[in-house]
């Protein structure tokens, strides 16, 4: 069953929980924002994900960093990391880092939370607790909502996976992420040694 408002507030910050009761948009709209908790509305399943760990949020910002820079370069929009995306009826997806492009961004209030509609690019660093067919699923409903690309990092692994409209490709750390689907013809480049590398401090 769906959590009462005050009794989420009252789960253990290192939950990883679905709610088995549907919710609405309406609904999820009303949840009371609580630290350390991210939640996401699955075809109106409520799940809730404590704060990642630190390797996670290292290569997120890396991610982040890489392609601000590019983005801004390019002039092509805008790179956030961490919003709420509102994919569907009652799907909101939350990913590590998303790309905004500039004719997206014209049509979006930058005072309102979820942006309505995916983004261009979403980046998803996978984490061992997350299910393998429920990171599938999340792509699909990305790549449904008219997502360019989504690309998955799996940190444990060193391994990137790049989805969009023709299949899926995987690049090892030995790989550089050269892309430009997303990006209007530029091509962004990102050597994932040196993503992987920096991860940790060794």
């Amino acid at each position: 069953m769906v959590y009462g408002f005050e009794a989420i507030r009252d789960l253990p910050t290192g939950v990883h929980m679905v709610a088995t009761t549907k919710l609405t948009y309406e609904d999820y709209e009303k949840l009371p924002e609580r630290e350390g908790i991210i939640y996401e509305l699955d075809e109106g399943e409520l799940l809730m994900e404590p704060s990642p760990a630190l390797r996670h949020n290292l290569i997120r910002q890396r991610v982040a960093m890489e392609l601000t820079q590019f983005i801004r370069h390019h002039h092509l929009g805008a790179v956030v990391e961490e919003m709420d995306f509102r994919l569907g009826l009652d799907t909101v997806r939350n990913p590590d880092v998303a790309f905004i492009t500039a004719d997206h961004l014209k049509n979006i209030d930058p005072d309102l939370s979820p942006v309505e509609g995916a983004p261009a690019l979403a980046v998803e660093v996978v984490s061992p607790s997350n299910l393998a067919q429920d990171t599938v699923k999340k792509v699909r409903q990305y790549l449904a909502a008219g997502c360019r690309a989504v690309w998955l990092i799996y940190p444990s692994l060193r391994l990137v996976e790049i989805h969009d409209a023709a299949g899926v490709r995987s690049l090892t750390e030995q790989d550089s992420l050269d892309e430009d689907k997303p990006f209007a013809g530029h091509k962004f480049s990102l050597s994932l040694a040196v993503l992987f590398e920096t991860d940790l401090q060794k």
